[in-house]
């Protein structure tokens, strides 16, 4: 095993084969942002999501895809020349992946590629031990997807922090009061198929204990684009948290747990969760 990668897997002090594998895929995820800054997307995009709060200010919770935004509208935006980085990355530390870039069936604004591997060969290139490596299920995949918005609302701000390893390099990202606003997105307007998600409010939850201000003028961006919010009314914070109130009120706490639990080392973490601690939260959740 090569030995930054060594390193980097030592942090996770892994002992079963889900820690193995979501250290893997953590790794995998810092290559691919490595790969990226090889090749320059981020003079052209910024990263943001869940993913990102996990690897640039230690978001203490499991996250799996890759989300990204272009800095301005752009729709023929090829990202083909930039997975093939994400491919040549990881191939030059000793992993070999496919990635395949989604045909889209109907328009979308989304570009989409998945990023897969065999799980068993990929534990194996870092030297699980063997008592692990025979509880691999034969065939399972390793799989990421990588999203990039071509079109995204305006109103963002963005900054470059360094990331150190597995070598520095830099990546621009949402500064944190824009990524609130769309995570705030996600809570007020999110349509997931029927279902709540419950890492949306964990993040908000994250977001308001850390203190980091909900950027109003962007979340009003992002709701004048789905459509949430008429584009003559910009959100104030009493009518941020009427809505807030409003989504309080009727989500499925239960069901948000549920869907949480597989991204936590402890879930008993959020035994507290309750719609009157979520309306303590947005009491306490500051603005601008």
């Amino acid at each position: 095993m090569n030995k930054a990668i060594e390193v980097m897997l030592a942090k996770y002090s892994p002992s079963t084969l889900s820690d193995y594998e979501r250290a893997l895929t953590e790794i995998f995820q810092e290559l691919a942002l490595l790969g990226l800054w090889r090749s320059k997307f981020f003079e052209h995009a910024a990263f943001y999501g869940g993913t990102a709060l996990r690897i640039l200010h230690g978001l203490d919770r499991f996250s799996e895809d890759l989300h990204f935004s272009l800095m301005s509208p752009q729709a023929d935006f090829n990202l083909n020349p930039h997975l093939e980085f994400i491919q040549r990355e990881l191939s030059s530390w000793g992993f070999h992946v496919s990635i395949t870039q989604k045909t889209k069936t109907f328009e979308s604004r989304i570009e989409s590629a998945f990023q897969k591997s065999d799980t068993r060969t990929q534990l194996l290139e870092i030297e699980v031990p063997e008592p692990i490596a025979q509880l691999i299920p034969k065939g399972k995949k390793l799989s990421i997807k990588v999203e990039l918005d071509t079109d995204p609302p305006g109103a963002f701000s963005t900054t470059t922090p360094f990331l150190l390893k597995p070598i520095p390099f830099s990546v621009r990202t949402y500064t944190l009061e824009s990524a609130f606003a769309g995570k705030m997105h996600a809570v007020l307007c999110r349509n997931w198929k029927n279902r709540v998600k419950g890492r949306d409010w964990y993040d908000f939850q994250w977001f308001v204990m850390h203190g980091i201000p909900c950027d109003l003028t962007h979340l009003s961006e992002r709701m004048h684009q789905s459509g949430h919010l008429p584009d003559t009314v910009s959100l104030t914070p009493e009518s941020f948290r009427a809505l807030l109130d409003k989504r309080i009120d009727t989500v499925n706490l239960a069901a948000a747990k549920q869907d949480l639990v597989p991204f936590l080392t402890n879930p008993h973490t959020i035994t507290a969760w309750s719609s009157d601690l979520f309306k303590h939260l947005a009491d306490t959740c500051q603005t601008t």
